[in-house]
């Protein structure tokens, strides 16, 4: 059981002692405040209801974990409290029974758990219910009035039937089925627009709470990483030193094309490092810059052919958002790259071919879109829910570039969504909001 679970299955666990408190409330009030809350003494039927409800708290108590996480089901139980309760209620005298308010509390329950559908249609039954009650004690009221009268007519010949009773009382019920309808729809608006309001504040906070997760292992790697790079510099000096030495040792054609390899990978690390030092003055002084959308794709196409001489991007690019402006910092290319870097892997593994399709959009009047898509084999189910907001361990890696870039894209106010390709590969969808635009 996880410990999102836990809060549930306790409330869960309350709702059957709640249950359980119900039905002896019932028991007590039949055999020993009949009298003092004049209610209606009940037949013999009841008893067999109240052993049949018996079984029922008992099995819902015993299993109570099975409505976890099935409205469904959770919905099932409160209508069946609603039908003892209504049924225990026309037994012991229906709608002047004190207790029939409690038919109230079923809707409660499922105004704060469940879905909005749930307390409309517990709030229509018991309204049913309630209804029946009244037209019953309603009829017999006329009934008990009726023949009083008819008894009162041969002493009284030419007396006129008093029906004033009867109208006041049939006011009177008329007035408590009004209240009842209120106060059922009171609970059902009001309650749960409450609840609705708490779950979203909690979802909120639940987000915030990742999120603070994620900056402090994203604050931990950036640490690591800064002085890793730091010791990384002096051994870099000291290769680039070497290389300098053999081209001026050796002039064999072989080893001089070897020596080149090398200095082009040194090359490549020293620009990474040279980026990694202004990207981390950029977030530290949180310098943001305003860039053209072609421009972007146009230094993020150049440092791919430089980086990445191996790779075939396809990039189509809307025309609409080629002057669009966005603001941006150091980390954002470095995302974006990380990303296609992941995707060039995933098609040269798959199909052994470096094929990356890349298009920029509008998603919404005013955010940007681009779809970066692979064709590799794709990403398990289980790890697209995780992946970019943990560090997940895969036999590629440990996710750790996913969750570089989804943190640079969300300090921009952007957002990386991965889903899996109808035809096969995945698609890392990157949204960015819009600054302004400005025509060409």
């Amino acid at each position: 059981m996880t410990n999102a679970s836990l809060p549930f299955n306790a409330s869960q666990q309350q709702l059957a002692l709640l249950r359980l408190v119900n039905w002896g409330l019932k028991i007590g009030l039949i055999l020993f405040a009949t009298d003092l809350f004049g209610l209606t003494t009940p037949p013999v039927t009841l008893s067999y209801v109240l052993i049949f409800e018996a079984c029922y708290v008992g099995f819902s108590y015993r299993f109570h974990r099975l409505s976890m996480n099935n409205n469904g089901l959770l919905f099932l139980t409160l209508l069946l409290d609603t039908l003892f309760w209504a049924t225990w209620l026309y037994f012991t005298g229906g709608a002047t029974n004190a207790f029939v308010s409690l038919l109230l509390l079923p809707i409660a329950i499922s105004a704060i758990t469940l879905p909005r559908w749930a307390p409309w249609c517990l709030t229509i039954v018991s309204t049913i219910f309630y209804t029946l009650m009244i037209v019953d004690i309603t009829e017999q009221n006329s009934g008990s009035v009726m023949d009083h009268d008819m008894s009162q007519m041969p002493m009284a010949a030419n007396h006129v039937m008093p029906a004033s009773h009867s109208m006041d009382m049939g006011s009177h019920y008329l007035g408590m089925w009004f209240n009842f309808v209120i106060s059922a729809l009171v609970l059902t608006v009001t309650v749960g627009f409450i609840a609705k309001r708490i779950r979203q504040k909690n979802a909120e906070l639940r987000y915030l709470r990742e999120a603070q997760l994620r900056q402090e292992k994203i604050l931990a790697l950036g640490t690591a990483s800064a002085q890793m790079a730091h010791q990384l510099a002096t051994p870099l000096a000291t290769l680039r030193l070497l290389t300098d030495e053999l081209v001026d040792t050796h002039h064999d054609a072989e080893q001089m094309e070897l020596i080149s390899e090398m200095q082009q990978a040194l090359n490549r690390c020293e620009v990474t490092l040279a980026d990694l030092r202004l990207a981390t003055e950029s977030i530290r002084e949180h310098k943001l810059t305003e860039q053209r959308v072609d421009k972007l794709v146009a230094t993020l196409t150049e440092q791919i052919s430089l980086l990445m001489p191996e790779a075939q991007l396809n990039i189509a690019i809307a025309p609409q958002v080629e002057s669009c402006i966005v603001m941006t910092d150091m980390s954002l290319l470095p995302a974006l790259m990380a990303l296609i870097q992941n995707g060039i892997q995933a098609s040269e593994d798959n199909q052994h071919q470096t094929r990356v399709d890349i298009n920029i959009g509008l998603s919404q009047p005013n955010q940007l879109s681009m779809t970066i898509r692979d064709y590799g084999v794709g990403i398990a189910t289980h790890l697209l829910q995780t992946l970019g907001s943990n560090m997940v361990k895969s036999p590629k890696g440990m996710g750790i570039a996913v969750l570089l870039s989804h943190t640079s894209f969300e300090r921009l106010g952007g957002k990386l969504y991965l889903k899996p390709h109808s035809e096969c590969g995945t698609e890392a969808i990157v949204t960015l909001p819009l600054s302004v635009q400005k025509t060409s």
